[in-house]
């Protein structure tokens, strides 16, 4: 058994992303953010939907159209193909995610 709030390391030069499972049709993973936000320009683009659970810490997620920020507790849906990226996440606390990618 693994517990989503341990085994984080002390410093997070980078997002930490991990894989906790997959199949033919999903991957589900943990991602640990600190003050991380995705390169400017840089876009997700990807040709799986999205769910993302914010589990602790806050976030905003930019799209083309809007800006959405997500505390702990709040979920949304990404369809494939839905431009978004990572504008802001916590720096004084993780902020730790739980994202399912599916077909």
């Amino acid at each position: 058994m693994n517990n989503l709030f341990e085994a984080i390391p002390e410093s997070l030069p980078q997002e930490l992303v991990e894989t906790i499972s997959t199949g033919k049709n999903h991957r589900i993973e943990r991602i640990v953010s600190h003050g991380h936000a995705s390169d400017e320009g840089f876009w997700y683009d990807q040709k799986e939907h999205e769910f993302v659970l914010l589990l602790q810490g806050e976030a905003d997620l930019e799209f083309v159209d809007k800006t959405v920020r997500m505390k702990a507790g709040d979920h949304l849906m990404i369809k494939a193909g839905h431009k978004h990226r990572v504008k802001w996440t916590t720096p004084d606390r993780h902020t730790i995610w739980l994202a399912i990618f599916f077909i």
